[in-house]
């Protein structure tokens, strides 16, 4: 058969065993995309599912085109009725057709990071609280950590420890009711939502356990609570679930990922089929060789055996550099020489690193050299600000009860509305008891609103302008297909002439014809609808579903992003202590666990060749050190490593004991802290700088800190090893 023809008996019986749980534990490169197709296509050509039975989901919206583009060339005409999407896709399509049922208006807007932030700080403005000492990233960050662990208002209400977890719950409960007001939901929302719509609505759980017969699930590793409960609630019916996944690449724990649905899959699924995928058919066995020693270290994982039938290939470069300049300067000269040498083009090159902070001396040698590169999680083309502007403008169409979009272009292109206006025009809607949006319709006919108005008739003829012009947009949505009311929209709202009078207006507009360009994709759709579906998929792209990897440049990426990639050339930078494994690791075995998993991520990216460098002294965000080589390089043998007696010579250097091959803490510890602390006290870090203490917890001698650093985000810290300055 066809569909079989081509797969190792491993995969081959993974596509044939489709009935009860299956779990595929898939090494990197081995083909797990090709068993997930090809396992669908038999369902539907073999089986006779109907693709309307069928779930696939995905963690990425590039995996789920890729998916759908080789289903189609395996089962033509089956995949567009196939339910394939990342999670949040799926959910948002399940909310909008059924959510109305848990007071989720279907037409709701999906609010990113930044509106987030936004709606955050609103809350604590509200609440008269000091966003200085609330750090709004930290807020959010705990009320999403919340909600991926099924934690209403409420419900984190009961769990709090200490005063600052109090005042977070009472600002989730504000920021909550400010997303209704707003008709608005954030990605967690999309999941956490749908879970309870399932577990409140038994009769719309059913209809969706009625239909899908057969559920995939990708990336299982990478999975938090309401993942796997959403999953377990939709498969509970028929048991015919299967899961893809590699605990050896679990890398998002910040994320809440849970490492244990995959490890407990078979306690709690007892008649689970578990079934290896170690073929690995995109490496050479140096570089397999190479990451399997270094996360052969690790407890928590399922092992396995990777092999290859690719050539032995080239062995490991372990380089240090004295300086993080000549670190870059090596890397740079390396990909010359090998694009020079016809054995590479730039766009089979990587360079990762651990954090984005690294990016900046490494670009820097790029454009003094005169390389071509990317750089991934850069200015995002959906976060360049006319881009927000005109999605802003077209949010508002769809949902005018949308108040951070409102926000963010009442006043653009500049019409006079300050912030005092729209804080007087927030609470006299409150007031009157309707949205925005509908008091800048009144306005727009002041001559019927009996009372006084809280503005003067400049204000008044202003604000009543824009909701005429928001009425016009509405109106004219409904009827006029999406390009050609994109077009309207630019030049009705004034923002056309706007930004083509900056004086880098020509670039921006190129930008805003780009979004027009994306648009024109759902040109076929109905009026209402295509703005809609548009909307969707723009709230839902990630920085690797706009990775272009047509250009001939060479990729510029995280560790955490470079996941699910592959080059024929990648060069690990900053494979040193306090980088790979990161500092705030050091001291916590399960984070050790996960920094090596991320290194052994890195690793097997790569198809040909791999480079590991390390530089002998380091300034990072103003702080030069000295770091020791990575404790994983100690890990790889040195038959593997290109100079290895060189690289004995610099281990003699260093000393015997300079890195560690356990995970665990270290016996000498440093002598417990001297100073205590409690949640809302700022502290100063020598490297992450000043930071609000989010909770204290004691860990038997010692105290684990968790604080939330401004620009730096929240860190976790064992007190004894961090030596926190209290800053008064």
């Amino acid at each position: 058969m066809d569909i079989l023809a081509k797969l190792n008996p491993s995969q081959k019986e993974a596509v044939e065993t489709i009935e009860g749980p299956v779990l595929m534990i898939a090494g990197p490169g081995s083909g797990k995309t090709r068993v997930i197709t090809h396992r669908i296509a038999y369902l539907m050509k073999v089986c006779g599912i109907s693709p309307h039975n069928i779930m696939a989901v995905t963690f990425t919206n590039k995996a789920a085109r890729e998916m759908g583009e080789r289903i189609s060339e395996l089962a033509p005409g089956s995949a567009q009725n196939l339910t394939m999407g990342t999670f949040h896709a799926i959910c948002a399509r399940i909310l909008r057709k059924d959510g109305k049922t848990a007071g989720i208006e279907p037409g709701f807007v999906i609010y990113d990071d930044d509106d987030q932030l936004d709606l955050i700080k609103r809350a604590l403005q509200e609440l008269n609280l000091d966003p200085k000492k609330y750090v709004p990233r930290a807020v959010l960050s705990v009320i999403s950590t919340a909600k991926s662990n099924m934690l209403a208002p409420q419900d984190l209400n009961r769990h709090t420890r200490s005063y600052f977890e109090e005042v977070t719950a009472r600002v989730y409960e504000r920021y909550q009711q400010l997303l209704t007001e707003s008709q608005a939901l954030d990605f967690d929302d999309l999941l956490m939502r749908t879970v309870q719509l399932f577990r409140e609505h038994p009769e719309i759980l059913k209809k969706y356990q009625d239909r899908y017969i057969h559920i995939m699930v990708d990336e299982f590793q990478d999975t938090n609570l309401t993942q796997y409960e959403l999953i377990k609630l939709i498969a509970d019916k028929y048991k015919n679930v299967c899961v893809v996944g590699d605990p050896d690449q679990s890398i998002y724990s910040w994320r809440s990922a849970d490492l244990r649905n995959i490890l407990n899959f078979e306690k709690d699924y007892p008649l689970a089929k578990v079934i290896y995928l170690e073929q690995n058919y995109r490496s050479t066995s140096r570089i397999l060789d190479t990451a399997s020693h270094v996360i052969k270290v690790n407890r928590q994982r399922k092992q396995k055996e990777l092999w290859t039938e690719n050539d032995p290939g080239e062995l490991t470069k372990v380089i240090e550099t004295f300086t993080e300049q000549e670190e870059a300067q090596y890397v740079v000269k390396e990909i010359e020489r090998l694009v020079d040498s016809g054995e590479s083009n730039y766009r089979d090159c990587a360079v990762m690193y651990r954090t984005n902070a690294q990016s900046r001396v490494i670009e820097e040698a790029f454009v003094r050299y005169g390389l071509p590169y990317k750089l991934v999680a850069g200015t995002r083309f959906y976060e360049r600000r006319e881009v927000k502007d005109i999605i802003a403008y077209l949010r508002l169409v769809q949902n005018p009860f949308d108040s951070v979009s409102l926000a963010r272009i009442i006043n653009v292109p500049n019409r006079g509305i300050g912030q005092q206006t729209l804080n007087v025009l927030a609470k006299w809607a409150k007031e009157q008891g309707i949205s925005q949006f509908e008091a800048l319709q009144r306005l727009s006919a002041p001559e019927s609103i009996s009372g006084l108005l809280p503005f003067n008739a400049r204000t008044v003829k202003i604000l009543g302008g824009f909701g005429a012009v928001l009425k016009e947009l509405i109106e004219r949505s409904q009827a006029a297909n999406l390009l050609e009311f994109y077009d309207h929209l630019t030049v009705a709202s004034g923002y056309k002439d706007f930004i083509l009078s900056d004086e880098d207006g020509d670039e921006r507009w190129d930008n805003v014809q780009e979004l027009r360009t994306v648009a024109e994709t759902y040109r076929e759709l109905a009026p209402p609808d295509a703005l809609a579906a548009f909307l969707e998929s723009v709230a839902l792209v990630s920085d690797v579903d706009d990775l272009d990897e047509s250009n001939n440049k060479v990729t510029l990426i995280t560790l955490h992003q470079a996941k699910g990639l592959e080059f024929n050339n990648v060069f690990m930078v900053g494979v040193e202590e306090g980088l790979l494994p990161h500092i705030r690791s050091l001291d916590d075995p399960f984070q050790m666990e996960e920094e090596r998993r991320l290194c052994y991520v890195g690793i097997t990216r790569a198809k040909r060749r791999i480079y590991l460098t390390h530089a002998f002294r380091r300034t990072l965000m103003g702080h030069s050190t000295v770091n020791k080589a990575s404790r994983f390089l100690q890990d790889i043998p040195r038959e593997l490593i290109a100079g290895g007696e060189l690289w004995q010579a610099a281990e003699s250097k260093w000393g015997a004991d300079y890195m560690s091959k356990s995970t665990a803490i270290p016996e000498n510890k440093p002598q417990a802290p001297s100073i205590e602390l409690k949640a809302g006290d700022r502290v100063r870090h020598a490297i992450f700088g000043e930071g609000v203490v989010v909770s204290c917890t004691s860990k038997g001698s010692d105290s684990e800190v968790v604080t939330a650093f401004s620009g730096v985000g929240v860190k976790k810290l064992l007190l004894s090893f961090a030596k926190l300055e209290k800053v008064q």
